[in-house]
């Protein structure tokens, strides 16, 4: 059976399409990732060219779909569709212009599908780990081990809502950056909580923002699917991003093309939760919200195979 997950996040639109085996593992066929940045105009609307861009984009998907004959496909929401005024319009444009249904999932249905793709790249144990997926709208957090989900938020600090409200000046400023810190502390005051009742191992960071401290620092893998990074040498590549302008970063080959104007937040962002959590090092983990999904899926079909057998 093939099985297709499209994830309309934030920033990026993200494309898999997998052959589930008979064991339940994924063969992947293809994948697929566009910037769209949905929230170019702010979180509240969908800009007219971000809209284009983002209806170009499925359309495109819709049309690979169909080469790969995918005999299920989801295609799942997050924090813009959720908060734009006009995602409803969006998610309408879509289905008239392709068929697809868009599914919105809340942040706590985010949350539940990135533990269940993470926990496929990580190697769980009793130690309880914090598990941080950065999005442009919103980051996720989830302390878990190997047999519990013991806490899960969702927070509106992702990187297109911190670069829109604090990175006005190029380079970023010392007051942009002190009142960026000022509102994490404010918004992160359960997160803080949650750390305080549960002590965590590692920091788990999900592919994307973190991708860009992988290409600097990995030095060893704990598996086929998870870099680990020491965080010795963060502080200083923090600093060193962070006082940069953004013509001086498009000059830095360890960032991406399309990541070189909210890296700096993101950056600020991570650093910001390894003061909170202490941890010595960070996992991070090459399956996340689209894995988690394709997991519930191939379950489902599987289990409806067993049961026409």
């Amino acid at each position: 059976m093939t099985l297709a997950i499209i994830d309309l996040g934030t920033n990026i639109f993200h494309l898999r399409i997998v052959k589930v085996q008979a064991d339940g593992s994924f063969l992947e066929l293809f994948r697929r990732s566009q910037f769209i940045k949905l929230a170019a105009d702010g979180i509240g609307t969908i800009g007219p060219e971000p809209f284009q861009r983002g209806l170009t984009c499925i359309q495109e998907y819709a049309q690979i779909l169909v080469q790969h004959q995918a005999d299920q496909t989801r295609a799942i929401g997050t924090a813009a569709m959720r908060t734009a005024s006009n995602g409803s319009a969006f998610i309408q444009a879509v289905k008239e212009t392709t068929g697809l249904e868009i599914t919105l999932i809340d942040g706590d249905q985010e949350a539940h599908y990135i533990h269940r793709g993470v926990e496929q790249a990580v190697q769980f144990g009793a130690d309880k780990k914090l598990i941080m997926d950065i999005g442009g709208g919103s980051v996720e957090f989830i302390i878990a081990d190997l047999d519990e989900v013991y806490w899960a938020q969702s927070f509106p600090v992702g990187m297109a809502v911190l670069y829109r409200n604090f990175h006005q000046s190029d380079p970023i400023s010392t007051a942009e950056i002190a009142d960026l810190r000022v509102f994490l502390s404010r918004q992160l005051t359960s997160l803080q909580a949650a750390l305080n009742q549960f002590e965590v191992t590692d920091l788990v960071g999900t592919r994307g923002t973190f991708d860009v401290l992988v290409a600097q620092f990995s030095t060893a893998k704990q598996g086929p699917h998870c870099e680990i990074l020491p965080i010795d040498e963060l502080p200083s590549f923090f600093a060193k991003v962070t006082q940069t302008s953004l013509a001086e970063r498009s000059m830095m080959p360890e960032i991406p093309a399309d990541r070189i104007d909210m890296i700096v937040v993101g950056m600020l962002l991570i650093q910001f939760v390894l003061e909170m959590t202490g941890v010595p090092r960070i996992l991070v983990s090459d399956f996340d919200v689209k894995e988690g999904v394709l997991a519930e899926m191939a379950q489902q079909a599987l289990k409806n195979n067993a049961s026409q057998s």
